[in-house]
């Protein structure tokens, strides 16, 4: 069935017609894991797109709200749990809505300060207590696992793409990822640190939203906007704060090149125009492995 504004309104209005009369509207830049609408002017309606996505809300709806008080960014808040109805399937959530514009469309002022902002919050997510929080797994894609939980995609990919990249140099990125094992104590990560997570307002980082693959775990998985988003000299403010070892960084390339990988792979069958976004990433880190120490 279609996930739309009709849909939104029906569940709406029959599970919390106190907001009944609250208009609805789609967003200007909607997810793919979630469909999200405006309610009024200070809600959102978040609707999960699949199975999936949907053993994110349960999770969200209880630990949000336990992170938010530990750290120095705001970030969603629950204000109620939906159930399944009027043929629609999954729980789904509304939320505070959260003002700004994502680090995908907006223009960042300094991007060494926003990238040590950026750190400084995932350095005190990590400081928050993890005790009975979940660990990797379906609902998260197993993000906090090791990178070699993907090992088949990557390598298949890798493969895949032949001489579209430099194979050998890739597979030696990848192999060094995999082997920089992970010996710490599960802390908190939030799992998809991407620049459409980010929100941003007057050029700076203002807020962190969609936790749906956050967990506890190996947080290497948080690094990945080191090579997406970041230029050199705010990759070295953003290790620099964010204080992780060789091995971590290590995974953390490992995370970003096997999602460039099947990105690029994606893009070269269904849509060539988009290629350019993970054949830099993956230029990026090749040269940040080759400048290792």
């Amino acid at each position: 069935m279609p996930i739309d504004s009709r849909l939104a309104r029906k569940l709406v209005d029959r599970q919390f017609p106190e907001w009944a009369s609250l208009p609805i509207r789609s967003v200007e830049t909607d997810g793919w894991d979630n469909r999200t609408f405006r309610l009024g002017e200070q809600l959102t309606v978040r609707l999960p797109s699949g199975p999936w996505y949907a053993l994110q809300v349960a999770k969200e709806q209880r630990w949000l709200p336990k992170l938010a008080p530990n750290l120095p960014l705001p970030i969603p808040t629950p204000v109620a749990e939906g159930m399944p109805g009027d043929g629609y399937p999954y729980p789904w959530s509304i939320y505070r809505w959260l003002d700004g514009r994502t680090a995908a469309e907006a223009t960042v002022t300094d991007m060494s300060t926003f990238a040590a902002k950026l750190a400084s919050f995932l350095k005190a997510l990590r400081e928050v207590d993890p005790a009975d929080g979940p660990a990797p797994g379906r609902h998260n894609w197993y993000r906090g696992a090791a990178p070699a939980v993907y090992a088949d995609e990557a390598l298949a990919a890798i493969a895949a793409l032949g001489g579209e990249i430099p194979g050998d140099a890739v597979k030696r990125v990848w192999d060094h990822a995999v082997r920089a094992r992970w010996d710490g104590d599960p802390v908190w990560f939030h799992g998809d640190v991407a620049a459409g997570n980010l929100l941003t307002r007057d050029g700076e980082l203002s807020a962190v939203i969609d936790f749906g693959s956050s967990g506890v775990g190996d947080p290497a998985c948080d690094i990945v906007i080191a090579w997406t988003l970041v230029d050199s000299s705010a990759r070295r403010a953003f290790r620099e704060t964010l204080g992780v070892d060789q091995a971590t960084w290590s995974r953390g390339r490992g995370w970003a090149l096997w999602k460039a990988l099947i990105n690029l792979v994606g893009a070269l069958e269904g849509n060539p125009s988009v290629a350019a976004g993970p054949r830099r990433d993956i230029q990026r880190l090749l040269k940040d492995f080759a400048d290792m120490p």
